[in-house]
Formats: C-alpha cells, sequence, structure tokens
C-alpha cells in the first residue's frame, strides 16, 4: 500500500509540474484573450493531470506562427488573379453600378484593406435554401464541366451523398478535366483510401487539410478548415453552408430537415474564391498549379450584383468577417436579421447587438431547437437574457436543424457563406463569406428569413426567466468555457 501511495504521489507531483510549465507558456508564449488565458489557467490548476490532456486537443496555439507561415505567403501567380478587380477600383474613372453602393463603401473598402477582398459589381447570385435544390444544380454544374474541378469541404462523408459526388468527380476526371478535391482533417477523418481510390485513378487529385497523425484520431481539433467552395471552369462557384452528407439533404432522423443557404455565383467575385482555394490547397499539399492565366474570369458587363469575398482564420492579420458583421450591425439603421447555429458572440458582437436593440433597430436572431452540440447550444442560450431585455427578437426553428449563416442589413447589404456568430469561426476556423450588395437579393433572403420565422418559436422575456435552475446551471458552465467552445 505504501509502495502504491507513493506512486501515486510521484504522478502527482509530476503532473504539477507538467500543468505549472503549461501555465508559464500560455502566460508568457501566447498572446491570447486575458479571458481566454484565465479560463485556461483554472482548467491547468484545478484539473491537473486531465487539464493539460484538454489543452492538447483544444487549446494549442504555441505553433500557430510556424503553422500558417506559408499561408501568409502570396505568390505572384495569386497576384494575378485579383490584379485586375484591383485596378479596377483604383481608376479615376470607376463608377458604381448602383448609386446604393456609395451608402457602404465604407463596409467595401474595409474589407479591401483588411483581407484584400476586391470588390466587383458584375456578378449574378442564385440562392439555395434546401439541400436537395442545392446538390441537384450541383451535380449538374459537375455534368457540365468542360475545364476544370476545384472543390473544397469541411464534411465529406462517404454515404450515399458523398459516394454520388465523389462518382461524378470521378467521371469527370477520367474525360481528362483537372479535378481538385480538398477535404478538412477532422471533417473528413471518415474518408479512406479505397473511398477516394477512384478519383486517384482517373487523375482527380485529393488533399487533406491538416490531417490526423493517427488515422479517426486528430488532436488539432482547432484551426479547421471550415470553408465549402466549389469552383467549375471559372463560371460558376457555389458557396455556403452546406456540407456533403445525407443530413444535408435531410436524410438523418437525428436532425430531420436541414434548413441551410448555400449560393451559386456567376461573375468575376468567383476569382476571388479561385484565388482562395489555390491558397488552401498549396497549404495543404505544398503544391502549386502551374500558370493561373487559364483561370482568370472574364467580366460579365450584364450582372451588377456587387459582391466581396471575404476570407478569415487563424492566420489572418484581422478577423475580417467577424468585423464585417460588426459593421454590419453597427451601421444598421433599420434591421438585422441572423441566422446562427452557434450563438456565441464575444464582448464586442454582444454589446453591437444589445446596442442597436436600444436604438430601435428590429433585431432577430434565428437559432435551432435542436442542438448537435450541447454546450455550445447551452452557452448561446445563456447571452440570449440580457439581450431580450435590450429590445433583441430572439427566435428558435422548429421544424427541423438550422445550419444557415445569413446576415441581413437594412435592404441591401446581406452575407452568405461558412461562418457562424461564435468565437470559433472569428478566431479558430478557417471561413469564407460572400458580403453581397444587391436589394433584391437582400429581399429574397428577407423573404426566406421572414418564411421561416413560420417554422419558429419566439423566445419571450417572461418565458426565458422562467428557465428550470437545472438548465441555468449548464448555461452557466457553457457560458464559462464558451471561449474554447
Amino acid at each position: 500500500m505504501e509502495a502504491i501511495i507513493k506512486g501515486y504521489m510521484w504522478v502527482y507531483s509530476n503532473l504539477i509540474w507538467i500543468n505549472i510549465i503549461f501555465a508559464i507558456l500560455l502566460v508568457f508564449f501566447e498572446r491570447r484573450n486575458p479571458t481566454t488565458t484565465w479560463l485556461w489557467l483554472m482548467v491547468l490548476v484545478f484539473l491537473p493531470g486531465i487539464g493539460f490532456i484538454f489543452y492538447l486537443f483544444l487549446g494549442q496555439d504555441l505553433s500557430k506562427q510556424r503553422l500558417f507561415k506559408t499561408k501568409e505567403e502570396e505568390d505572384n501567380c495569386f497576384e494575378i488573379i485579383a490584379e485586375g478587380q484591383k485596378k479596377v477600383l483604383e481608376r479615376d474613372e470607376f463608377l458604381y453600378k448602383d448609386p446604393n453602393f456609395i451608402y457602404y463603401e465604407d463596409l467595401i473598402k474595409m474589407h479591401l484593406m483588411s483581407s484584400k477582398s476586391y470588390f466587383t459589381q458584375d456578378n449574378s447570385v442564385e440562392l439555395f435554401f434546401s439541400g436537395e435544390e442545392k446538390f441537384d444544380e450541383l451535380l449538374k454544374s459537375i455534368k457540365e464541366a468542360k475545364s476544370f474541378i476545384h472543390m473544397e469541404y469541411y464534411i465529406f462523408k462517404k454515404d450515399d451523398l458523398g459516394k454520388k459526388i465523389l462518382d461524378a468527380l470521378t467521371e469527370k476526371a477520367n474525360e481528362g478535366l483537372e479535378v481538385k478535391l480538398l477535404v478538412d482533417g477532422m471533417g473528413g477523418r471518415t474518408l479512406t483510401k479505397g473511398f477516394l481510390k477512384p478519383l486517384r485513378e482517373a487523375g482527380g487529385e485529393v488533399g487533406i487539410f491538416m490531417p490526423p497523425l493517427v488515422p479517426l484520431f486528430n488532436i488539432r481539433i482547432n484551426y479547421r478548415n471550415h470553408r465549402k467552395i466549389t469552383i467549375i471552369d471559372g463560371k460558376e462557384a457555389y458557396l455556403g453552408g452546406f456540407n456533403v452528407g445525407n443530413e444535408y439533404i435531410g436524410l438523418k432522423k437525428k436532425f430531420g430537415y436541414w434548413r441551410d443557404t448555400h449560393i451559386k455565383i456567376m461573375g468575376s467575385a468567383i476569382s476571388s474564391l479561385q484565388w482562395r482555394f489555390f491558397l488552401d490547397w498549396r497549404f495543404a499539399t505544398n503544391k502549386g498549379v502551374g500558370s493561373c492565366q487559364s483561370y482568370l474570369v472574364e467580366d460579365n458587363v450584364d450582372n451588377t450584383v456587387g459582391i466581396q469575398i471575404v476570407s478569415s482564420g487563424p492566420d489572418s492579420k484581422w478577423p475580417s468577417i467577424k468585423d464585417g458583421y460588426l459593421k454590419m450591425v453597427t451601421n444598421a439603421r433599420e434591421k438585422v436579421y441572423i441566422q446562427t447555429p452557434y450563438f456565441i458572440p464575444d464582448d464586442s458582437m454582444f454589446e453591437a447587438l444589445r446596442t442597436a436593440g436600444l436604438s430601435g433597430v428590429d433585431v432577430k436572431v434565428m437559432i435551432p431547437n435542436k442542438p448537435d452540440h450541447l454546450f455550445v447550444y447551452w452557452a448561446s442560450l445563456s447571452y440570449i437574457g440580457e439581450l431580450l431585455q435590450a429590445g433583441v427578437k430572439f427566435y428558435t426553428y422548429e421544424k427541423g436543424f438550422l445550419h444557415s449563416k445569413v446576415f441581413i442589413m437594412d435592404e441591401f447589404v446581406s452575407s452568405v457563406g461558412t461562418a457562424n456568430l461564435d468565437i470559433r469561426s472569428f478566431k479558430l476556423n478557417f471561413e469564407v463569406n460572400a458580403f453581397i450588395y444587391d436589394d433584391m437579393i437582400n429581399l429574397k433572403l428577407t423573404e426566406q428569413f421572414n418564411k421561416d420565422l413560420l417554422d419558429c418559436k419566439e423566445i419571450t422575456l417572461e418565458e426565458y426567466s422562467k428557465r428550470p435552475r437545472v438548465v441555468k446551471i449548464k448555461e452557466s458552465i457553457s457560458r464559462l468555457l464558451s471561449p474554447i467552445l
């Protein structure tokens, strides 16, 4: 018994030293938000032995600069793609096609400065609100492809829908088209070499973004590539919330109907998405793309939708998508409508929403009723009370699972993409959104939002105040963990 006690004490004392070392590294070598730093210090101190394991999975940040150094380097190839658009904005004779653009020039310039999000206004946009519509159109576009297909998804499953997409890509690779498929190492962890073999044998290429060191086991939970992009022949591009899997077309009983938003873009905004894909592809595979001239997109003077493709991630100097959301909220005069599956605002976003609500802006936030991550769901509920008091309205989507990431401001500006309204999307995930400047797209998104409200239940302040004590405890614990969720 004495030997066992001594062994235990030896292990415990060494774990204490490990925790102390991690705490020193956390404070002196990382430049985190103070709240997050204090949270991790508490985890390390009060959970010796377990705390540093949690840190390895959720908190590692020390190799960030080294890890993303190559992503910060932009070679001439990628500059070629955007050079034409850049020159257009610099011309003295440049004119906005719609006079409304001038009222949002500060937002346009902010994105241009913070994330090289070049503004184009020769685009058309098609909206998809269901998985069946989106994937039917995507498969049609793949079938009609003539030159190349570049596809990037966070989640790609080897189920019926995944096999259907992979078979379509394999068929085009067999026809001699350039096919590149990029999948995140966490979201695509179930993909096997056997599943991907037909595409590779057909001449297609597959890249894995930060793959796991051990199959099915990835300690890099942070820094995931959450983007969903498809570019076909430089003529069509898809962007939005849908991943590839049966649940995204409503075939999983757990979630039921899957409500999401995706867009198809035609116009020179595709060049920015192509640029984004190439940067991610190079980072994941260490391969260049050769001559970029063949990927250039010609201007389409017949279209008038203004778009900026905005990317952000742990390799970005600024949280560009979050800044865009923030500016939309603070600039709004009439309305801000938000759809997000996860609502964990940081302090600045929380204060902006509170101020907008108190200012009389019609602020409506729609979140799911069916959680897919319980801690995140409880954390989301914890932020609602004070905002309800400020006049912000909240709704839970009852028809199925809401996964849509949509921001609507007043009558002209809207955003559709991959970024949720949570700290993980703002700081830890690689995200991409289209900020759209067009009254008709804004109107269509608003009409769909109002249609979705018919399938929602409003969270009133009275009902919120009557939450059971056990729910309040869960919310409090989850909110404490919100910086790392």
